[in-house]
């Protein structure tokens, strides 16, 4: 028996969780459950390494699975992955969490070491990997400007706010910055 091909179990376990998230739409419990066993590692991680507090990461999860719950209409597998939508939605909660906490520092790399291993299989890790490889291909090939503060945004939770005052700018330069950054960063995996 051969092993199956690895592009293939990725674009099956993404089908799965677009699936789930469409039943997910259609109001079915048993589906966000789906969606829940296999994501919640993933999100908890990134509720967690924004929030610095395990506590506040487990209420913050639950708030993104009600997130979930009630937007799964809106996801559009034609323009983002499922993966990636439900990382936006935990990273957005997580630092409106974090505005409203008043809280600005985000967690050390040791607080990843604090998570239960709850490993990704091997479609959802090859899935994830080409996935992320995709992006920092095309992050890399932004100018520098652009590139550092997408990454600060989006990897560590940092806002427009917090940018501008890193790197010395206007805030409406910040914002400008990243809204082409993003405009140039969707054409790349567009046509990737």
């Amino acid at each position: 028996m051969s092993e199956a091909d690895p592009a293939t179990a990725a674009d099956s376990a993404r089908n799965h969780l677009v699936a789930a998230l469409h039943d997910v739409a259609r109001r079915d419990r048993a589906a966000l459950r789906r969606v829940y066993d296999l994501t919640s590692a993933k999100l908890f991680g990134i509720c967690l390494r924004i929030s610095n507090d395990r506590a506040a990461a487990e209420d913050i999860l639950q708030d993104v699975y009600i997130k979930i719950w009630n937007r799964a209409g809106r996801f559009d597998a034609s323009r983002a992955s499922p993966i990636t939508w439900l990382c936006a939605i935990a990273r957005n909660a997580a630092i409106d969490w974090q505005r409203a906490s008043g809280r600005v520092a985000t967690a050390p790399e040791d607080a990843a070491l604090a998570i239960a291993d709850e490993r990704l299989r091997a479609d959802e890790s090859i899935e994830e990997m080409q996935e992320t490889g995709r992006i920092h291909h095309c992050i890399d090939a932004l100018d520098e400007r652009a590139g550092t503060a997408i990454r600060a945004a989006f990897f560590d939770g940092l806002t427009y706010a917090d940018l501008a005052e890193r790197m010395n700018v206007p805030l409406g330069t910040m914002k400008s910055w990243i809204r082409r950054g993003l405009q140039r960063l969707k054409g790349c995996l567009e046509d990737g």
